[in-house]
Order: structure tokens, then sequence, then C-alpha cells
């Protein structure tokens, strides 16, 4: 099944809900979730420092170094799973990467802020492949506070094995999150594929 396009202006995003076969996801949940180093980090927010509400890791090819929020990541080495999965990627999006952040939601309270990927290392426009593995948890969209365009958010649910395709103008003009649920929900994992430009 292919990756298709959502209906939002001025964004390129495209969605498919069943990239990864079950049996595939299944596996891949296991291996990430006890064969990476996950980590908490500090983050400013507002002028002050918090611990991130997830478990994060950083890994990509040398010199792909990041920031965001005030971190600077150096990345691990990329698995042999998550070099195959790059490739898997590329063949599928079209679009080369060189990093990927590894995000671990533990429960319902664990969450992203809204935001755009829109750091100057991602270039002017960048291309980021999410791939969501364990609980579905519902994916928001809003325009940024100073778009020059009216629209309405966008929710979408990110199923076990979904593939979402971002791209084109979409970080300039549009923020996500992923906000924090009170019904009980399990862990999941989230892959967000990058290309860092050095």
């Amino acid at each position: 099944m292919p990756l298709l396009p959502l209906a939002m202006p001025r964004a390129d995003v495209r969605f498919n809900a069943r990239f990864l076969p079950p049996a595939d996801a299944d596996a891949l949940l296991r291996e990430l979730t006890d064969g990476i180093a996950w980590r908490q980090e500090p983050i400013r927010l507002f002028g002050r420092e918090v611990l991130q509400p997830r478990l994060i890791a950083w890994h990509g090819d040398a010199g792909a170094a990041y920031r965001y929020s005030g971190l600077q990541l150096q990345p691990a080495a990329l698995t042999p799973t998550l070099h195959a999965l790059r490739l898997r990627l590329q063949q599928a999006t079209g679009a080369t990467y060189n990093s990927v952040l590894l995000n671990l939601y533990r429960h319902g309270q664990d969450s992203m802020g809204w935001h755009a990927d829109d750091e100057p290392e991602l270039g002017p426009a960048p291309v980021i492949a999410s791939l969501s593995l364990g609980a579905t948890r519902r994916f928001r969209f809003r325009r940024r506070p100073n778009a020059s365009f009216e629209a309405a958010p966008v929710s979408l649910d990110l199923p076990h094995g979904s593939l979402l395709l971002m791209q084109g103008p979409t970080q300039h003009n549009w923020q996500h999150a992923l906000p924090k649920t009170a019904r009980p929900v399990g862990p999941r994992i989230n892959l967000t594929f990058r290309n860092i430009i050095s």
C-alpha cells in the first residue's frame, strides 16, 4: 500500500497505516525496546530545565550531530537493524537519511509538545520519515501561529507499523505534537529518520 497524501494546505504529508507487516513491526518493537540505550535528557523550557517527558536515543552516520531545545546530540552508530530500516525507508520514500531520533513513550503521560522540525541543520525543506511501533497514539497538526493562511487542525491516529512522511513546505507552515492522554495506553516507540546537513 503506497503513502497517501493528507488534505493539508501548504504541506506535503503522506501516510501509510500498514507500512510494516505485523510480524516485522512486532519483532522491531521487541528489539528496539531491549536493544537501545534509552535515556531521559533535560531540556530548557520557558527558561527552566526540565526532564523530557519521554526517553530518547540518537543514532546516525559520523558527524550527524543534532541540536534542539538546548540539547546537542552526538550520534551513536546505526545498529544493523537501524541501517536496514533506513535502506527500506529510503526505497519507500525516495529520500536520503543519515540519522534517526528514537522516542520511547512509556505511557500516556509521556508526550511531545508543539514544535516544527525546522532546525538549520535539517535544510530548507526537511524530509522526516516517522515510523510508529507499539500502542496507537493520536498525532496532531496545527498551522503555525504566524502562518498567512487559515486551516483547521488535523488529527491522525498512528498505529503499530505505520509510516508518516512530512516533507516540502510542511515544517515552515505547520507544527505537530503528540499530546498526553488520560486513557490507559501501552508503550510506543517512534523513529524519525532525517538528513542532517553538516
